[in-house]
């Protein structure tokens, strides 16, 4: 039996139920159907029980009561809704779509079949993007500036108008490790090229002058992947500081951001927890099923253990 998964136009979403919205990318010219959005996908509007301990396929599958008004185990005291979102994989879609689903309530495409957003906000926002083959990356940190790399429309991330203070601007080592050798493989070692002056800064600017150039999620990594190694999960993952100054960095940066100024706008002590995950190519080594696996493992870890 599958997990139980009904459409929001005929289904009561349980009482006092943990709402989770999770995201993937929509196609590429590379991936016309996006890995991220294949694994993601299965999972809207999925209902689990929160007790689960540790989570397994099995227990993962909803008995429904026929005494419970919504059909629901009346034994179970929460559960978790999930919601599946699809963001087009360019720069310019993140600054459209990611601060909208951080309002209070979320605002989500018309054409999104999902369950009407909560009026108070999503409490977990769980984005999943692409990486290359091998292990799962779940991303400590995203970066305001730095990005250099096009999205799958070709297009650069926007140029910031305003420079931060100097001190802000300072690169980390791997950064200037990364723009020496650069220089070198152009110019040679001697290279009067600065990159930091001769390259526009991209990135965020205007409306995210108050957030730092690193934006950490509140969700303890460490213990998540220590915990998750723990249930001796079928895949390979670690902990990542480096989301990779691309699409996927800047919607995680965004996210970040978006959920601080909604928090301090409304109830500081509602603030919504957002994690970025990378994973695989299909197949590339794990399959799409694993990948979504591990997803309900994480959502259900973070409801349970995450202030």
């Amino acid at each position: 039996m599958p997990p139980l998964s009904v459409s929001a136009t005929n289904f009561d979403i349980p009482e006092n139920a943990v709402r989770v919205l999770i995201t993937g990318y929509g196609s590429t010219l590379r991936y016309p159907q996006n890995p991220t959005w294949l694994a993601v996908a299965p999972l809207n509007n999925v209902i689990l029980p929160l007790d689960i301990d540790p989570p397994s396929p099995d227990r993962m599958q909803m008995v429904v009561d026929v005494d419970h008004p919504n059909g629901f185990p009346s034994n179970d005291p929460q559960h978790v809704h999930i919601s599946s979102l699809q963001i087009p994989p360019t720069y310019d879609a993140v600054l459209d779509f990611v601060p909208r689903i951080h309002a209070r309530p979320p605002i989500v495409p018309p054409t999104a079949k999902i369950a009407p957003p909560p009026d108070h906000g999503y409490d977990f926002v769980f984005h999943i993007g692409l990486a290359g083959r091998g292990p799962f990356r779940i991303e400590r940190l995203a970066h305001k500036a730095g990005y250099r790399l096009k999205d799958s429309l070709n297009q650069h991330a926007p140029v910031i108008e305003f420079l931060p203070e100097p001190t802000a601007l300072e690169p980390s080592q791997g950064e200037m490790l990364e723009r020496m050798r650069a220089n070198m493989a152009i110019m040679g070692p001697t290279s009067p090229i600065d990159t930091a002056v001769d390259h526009p800064v991209r990135g965020f600017g205007k409306g995210y002058e108050l957030y730092g150039e690193d934006l950490q999620t509140m969700i303890d990594v460490e213990r998540l992947v220590y915990a998750l190694k723990e249930q001796e999960v079928e895949v390979t993952l670690y902990s990542s500081m480096d989301a990779g100054h691309c699409v996927n960095d800047y919607t995680y940066f965004c996210s970040l951001a978006e959920s601080r100024r909604a928090s301090s706008r409304y109830d500081k002590s509602m603030q919504t927890r957002v994690l970025f995950m990378h994973c695989c190519p299909v197949g590339q080594p794990f399959s799409t099923e694993q990948v979504t696996e591990v997803i309900k493992k994480i959502i259900l870890w973070v409801c349970r253990n995450d202030p």
